[in-house]
């Protein structure tokens, strides 16, 4: 065998392909899970909207294991998010080899089979922490809070966008057609924001995180679904009633909607709940804060990427003041 073939031989033994990869479980203490996740065995579940996980990690790739087609965002470093879509099996988040050093990574779960298996990274690799803010910012609401009809549905949503603005993790319980007051046809946020998932019975359990701050978006479907106005007032009082005894110091928003829906009634509960000695209950004024039209991506129904972004502006600043 000539020289040349031996070192060509040698070489191959050393390759990324025959090194074991260190291989990253879904318990491993340096994954931070925001969002309302729960342990499916040796994987993990997240619930709602925009549910995501992020880490530190060495090296120079990383890998994500997932099951079947899934659609995920995945921003390396703070870099621009990258789609794939129908991802499954184990995932190459870095075709391209990033430099050697450590690296900040985030998944954040779009729609599909929304199961988080690990991931995978070279030899030697580890996680590291990530170092995120124990400050959580919640947002509770409709399609509107969802980011229905957005480029990048939650993550481009308001609630999204004021996390980001502020550099807080953010959470989105929220979801298309949904009514403060339960109703046939319509889930009533005013039961099953306490519930694990968007849809099912199963208890969240509020010892997992505290929000410091909870925006309440709620009443544009309500309308449309028949709750009368004074149903609907003594519902939202006990609804921030049972917000506080899950986050006793957060502070809690009641947003006004943007089609102007249940205004005095919501003004209303916010007015019980000071009178009743909780002073962090606030209402907030959305007047004026977006353009019919231009600001909306189906006449006067719901946000655009611009709208959303506008309203962000205008949040960003009262949450922070607040917190």
């Amino acid at each position: 065998m000539t020289v040349a073939l031996v070192l060509m031989f040698a070489a191959a033994l050393v390759t990324p392909q025959a090194v074991a990869a260190t291989d990253v479980g879904v318990a491993d203490p340096n994954l931070h899970y925001t969002g309302r996740w729960h342990a499916d065995g040796s994987l993990r579940v997240p619930n709602w909207a925009g549910a995501y996980v992020q880490t530190s990690f060495t090296g120079t790739t990383v890998r994500v294991k997932l099951r079947n087609a899934v659609n995920i965002y995945v921003s390396i470093d703070g870099g621009a998010d990258v789609f794939h879509q129908g991802a499954r099996g184990t995932v190459n988040l870095t075709p391209r080899p990033l430099a050697m050093g450590t690296h900040r990574m985030r998944i954040a779960f779009r729609s599909g089979d929304t199961v988080f298996g690990g991931l995978v990274l070279d030899s030697g690799a580890r996680t590291v922490n990530p170092a995120v803010s124990p400050k959580v910012l919640e947002f509770v609401g409709d399609s509107i809070t969802a980011g229905y009809l957005d480029s990048k549905l939650a993550l481009s949503s308001y609630g999204w966008l004021v996390g980001q603005k502020l550099g807080l993790p953010r959470t989105i319980v929220a979801r298309a057609g949904y009514c403060l007051v339960a109703k046939d046809g319509c889930v009533g946020q005013s039961t099953q924001f306490f519930r694990r998932g968007s849809t099912g019975d199963t208890a969240w359990d509020f010892g997992r995180y505290q929000a410091s701050a909870v925006v309440v978006n709620l009443g544009t479907n309500d309308a449309g679904h028949g709750v009368a106005a004074n149903t609907f007032q003594s519902t939202y009082t006990q609804f921030l009633r049972d917000i506080r005894a899950k986050y006793p110091n957060a502070a809690i928003f009641a947003f006004e909607t943007l089609k102007r829906r249940y205004v005095p009634e919501t003004k209303a509960a916010v007015t019980a709940r000071n009178n009743a000695g909780d002073s962090r209950v606030y209402f907030v004024d959305t007047e004026g804060w977006l353009t019919g039209g231009a600001d909306y991506a189906d006449g006067d129904g719901h946000p655009n990427d611009r709208g959303q972004a506008k309203i962000a502006d205008r949040l960003a600043p009262i949450v922070t003041a607040r917190i």
